[in-house]
């Protein structure tokens, strides 16, 4: 059975930074991509970042130049280092992996950017 846990989330200053992980409880080379998505309240669920197999990144455009999406294979590990935080930047993060037509979802981490 696949489980994806993500930790990391918390309380941060705007211009702070945070990393976020999501561990798998299977090979991550069993995936095709990796990615972060976010839902902020009363708004949808949006891509931030997404890895594909070998290393193929793609960011939202309100994250370029500010978030990092990479994976650490030994460890079945994709992490999200977010720098330069802003206020919009709140929300609750999910990682999913996809497997051919199978998605899978953690149950989220909430990053809170005030001051």
């Amino acid at each position: 059975q696949v489980q994806l846990v993500e930790s990391g989330g918390g309380l941060v200053q705007p211009g702070g930074s945070l990393r976020l992980s999501c561990a798998t409880s299977v090979n991550i080379f069993a995936f095709d991509a990796m990615a972060w998505y976010r839902q902020a309240p009363g708004k949808e669920r949006e891509l931030v970042a997404v890895i594909t197999r070998p290393t193929s990144t793609n960011y939202a455009d309100s994250v370029k130049g500010r978030f990092t999406i990479y994976r650490d294979n030994g460890k079945n590990t994709v992490y999200l280092q977010m720098n330069s935080l802003k206020l919009e930047d709140t929300a609750v993060y999910y990682c999913k992996a996809e497997a051919g037509p199978r998605g899978y979802w953690g149950q989220g981490t909430q990053v809170t950017v005030s001051s």
